[in-house]
C-alpha cells in the first residue's frame, strides 16, 4: 500500500517507542495524530517537530483510552481533523512492576488498571476506528505487545497476560475486519529508553539485555520500521512479529 497521504493515530506517540513509531511513518508522508494520556505539552512538541521535519499534518489529541466515551469522541476528532483514518497504531501501555512471587503486590485494583489500558483499550479503539478504517479502503492496525506476551516474563503478572491477551486480540480482530482491514503486532523485547523499561527493576533490564542471543536490548527504530513495513503490506494480517535481539522463538 502506498503510505503517503494516508492518515496514522499512535496512541502512546509522545512515548520513547511511539515517538519513533510517529517519525518512521512521517519519513512515509503519512499525517499523524499524536495521542497523549497525560504529556500535552510533549506530545505538541512531538508534534511540532514532526510538521516541521516532514511537512506532513500532525495534531496532538488527549485522551484516556479506559474511557469509551472518550476514545469516540477522539476518533471522531481525529476524522473530523484530518477527514479520513487509515491506519490505527495501538502503543499506549502501562505497566508497574511486580516480582511473579509476589502475589500480595499483584492487587486486583492494579491488574484491573493493567487489563484496561493494555488490552480493554485498544479493544475499545479498535472497535471505534473499524467505520473510518473500513471506509478508507485499506485500513491497517498494528498493536505493540512484548515477548512479555509469549512467554511468562516481563514486569508481572498482569502485564504478561494482558500483552499475550493483546497477540490473541490481534488474531481475532484480523478474522473481524478482512478483508478491508489488515491488523498484524509487533512483541519488543527490551527497549532503552521507554517509560516501560522505566519502570523495571535494575536487576530485569540487566538480565533481559544479558539472555538475548545478540547481548543488548531490541532497538527501537526496528520495530518502528516493522510498523511501516505492517502498514504498506497488502497480503499479511494476524501475524506477530518477535524484534528481541534473539530472546523468545515462537
Amino acid at each position: 500500500m502506498e503510505l503517503r497521504g494516508k492518515v496514522a493515530l499512535v496512541t502512546g506517540g509522545n512515548g520513547g517507542l511511539g515517538q519513533r513509531i510517529c517519525h518512521a511513518l512521517a519519513r512515509e508522508g503519512v499525517h499523524i495524530a499524536v495521542m497523549y494520556a497525560q504529556s500535552k505539552d510533549q506530545a505538541e512538541a512531538v508534534a511540532r517537530e514532526l510538521a516541521s521535519t516532514y511537512q506532513i499534518n500532525v495534531a496532538a489529541f488527549g485522551c484516556d483510552i479506559t474511557d469509551g466515551a472518550a476514545v469516540e469522541a477522539l476518533v471522531a476528532s481525529v476524522t473530523a481533523r484530518f477527514g479520513r483514518l487509515d491506519i490505527l497504531i495501538n502503543d499506549a501501555a502501562f505497566n508497574k512492576s511486580v516480582p511473579f512471587q509476589d502475589l500480595d503486590g499483584l492487587t486486583v485494583e492494579l491488574w484491573e488498571k493493567i487489563m484496561a489500558v493494555n488490552l480493554t483499550g485498544p479493544m475499545r479503539l479498535i472497535k471505534a476506528a473499524a467505520p473510518a478504517l473500513k471506509a478508507s479502503g485499506a485500513g491497517r492496525i498494528v498493536n505493540i505487545s512484548s515477548v512479555a506476551g509469549l512467554g511468562p516474563t516481563g514486569s508481572s503478572i498482569a502485564y504478561a497476560v494482558s500483552k499475550a491477551g493483546l497477540i490473541h486480540l490481534t488474531r481475532c480482530m484480523a478474522v473481524a475486519l478482512a478483508p478491508e482491514t489488515l491488523v498484524n503486532c509487533v512483541a519488543p523485547g527490551l527497549l532503552e529508553g521507554t517509560r516501560a523499561t522505566a519502570n523495571l527493576r535494575p536487576e530485569q533490564i540487566e538480565r533481559s539485555a544479558a539472555s538475548s542471543l545478540l547481548q543488548r536490548a531490541a532497538d527501537k527504530d526496528d520495530c518502528a520500521d516493522m510498523v511501516v513495513t505492517m502498514c504498506r503490506t497488502d497480503t499479511m494480517t494476524g501475524q506477530t512479529i518477535v524484534i528481541d535481539a534473539g530472546r523468545i522463538f515462537h
